[in-house]
């Protein structure tokens, strides 16, 4: 079964769609180029990204203490040994999600050691028990997917891989590898640890547990649930959706093809929204912590933000293509805010 999640399907996705659309009998080749040509500039653009705003934002904030070099070096080691990893496993086995199989793994290890760090300080502590509510529960939704194995090498792979192999521009197979090496395993894995990073802001602070740490544990409790109801109604309507298909008889609300009842009435993605809520919501542990409402470790948030608008769109130019009501659907509903009020589908 084939349908979105939240779970695991952040993928650095080049809008193709927003590219312009050609006769195919006029200049083929010429219009492939150039989409080739954005495509990798819009790939070094994210990696120097990457790069250079933890950089200039780190150089406006106070330096690292020594504990937090230290911990920051271990964290680096473990970032670097599952990359590579990722990197290895995927090249010899064809699968290549297996970032998706650590997305809301790795997180719990690395906050808890920087919970360690600080010999388990009442905001880390807090900070890590939350992430880990997070992980376990979207580990758990990718589990129900297919996502893992006993053979931890194999899995469902997300059908969205195969998509972007057959785009032009990764008909070579040392493309395709290094876009793996560069984007899937390092950008995703190097993202996951951005995220994570404003509890290394807070290592080493003195600013005792108070209430308005508790204000942002209840509205990351309150995120997680909405990501879980949005991946419940999801998963229930695609479940029934693949079960009347192998029946050989779809309801007229199903053969709509896509969940559009629930939170799905009110936003095309509330799973992605409460996604990047939970992490903008705890990036504000390490104002509280240090008293500066700007700080390095805000590039993470931000960083994952335009992941889901990239991954949003290629997503979005798939359905709409096997779906012909998922454009008005579209154009009545918002994509991460309920701004545009509720959708009914047509009768």
């Amino acid at each position: 079964m084939f349908y979105f999640s939240t779970s695991h399907s952040l993928k650095f996705i080049f809008l193709w769609n927003s590219l312009p659309n050609t006769n195919e009998s006029i200049g083929i080749n010429y219009f492939r180029e150039n989409k080739i040509k954005t495509m990798w500039k819009v790939a070094l653009l994210l990696i120097f990204t990457l790069v250079t705003v933890p950089v200039i934002c780190f150089y406006y904030d106070d330096p690292l203490s020594e504990v937090q070099q230290n911990a920051l070096i271990t964290l680096l080691w473990v970032y670097g040994i599952a990359s590579g990893l990722c990197f290895v496993v995927s090249s010899i086995t064809d699968n290549y999600s297996q970032v998706d199989k650590l997305w809301s793994i790795m997180p719990i290890p690395y906050v808890w050691i920087l919970a360690a760090y600080a010999d388990y300080d009442s905001r880390l502590v807090l900070m890590a028990s939350l992430v880990t509510i997070w992980g376990v529960r979207l580990s758990l939704n990718f589990a129900r997917r297919g996502g893992y194995s006993l053979k931890f090498w194999t899995g469902e792979e997300d059908y969205r891989w195969s998509i972007l192999r057959a785009k032009p521009g990764f008909e070579k197979k040392w493309k395709w590898m290094l876009f793996n090496l560069i984007f899937i395993s390092a950008y995703q894995m190097g993202l996951v640890l951005l995220t994570t990073l404003p509890a290394l802001r807070v290592l080493g602070t003195s600013e005792p547990l108070g209430f308005p740490d508790i204000i942002l544990a209840i509205l990351i409790l309150g995120f997680i649930y909405i990501e879980y109801l949005a991946d419940q109604q999801q998963y229930e309507y695609q479940t029934e959706k693949y079960k009347q298909k192998e029946a050989g008889k779809v309801g007229s609300f199903y053969k709509v093809g896509f969940v559009h009842t629930g939170l799905w009435a009110y936003m095309r993605h509330p799973n992605y929204m409460a996604e990047q809520a939970i992490w903008i919501v705890f990036y504000f542990f390490s104002v509280i912590a240090t008293g500066h409402w700007i700080n390095w470790t805000l590039t993470g948030g931000l960083l994952l933000v335009l992941l889901f608008k990239g991954s949003s769109d290629f997503s979005e130019s798939i359905t709409e293509e096997k779906y012909p009501e998922y454009i008005k659907y579209q154009k009545r509903v918002g994509r991460f805010l309920p701004s545009k009020g509720k959708y009914k589908a047509s009768k």
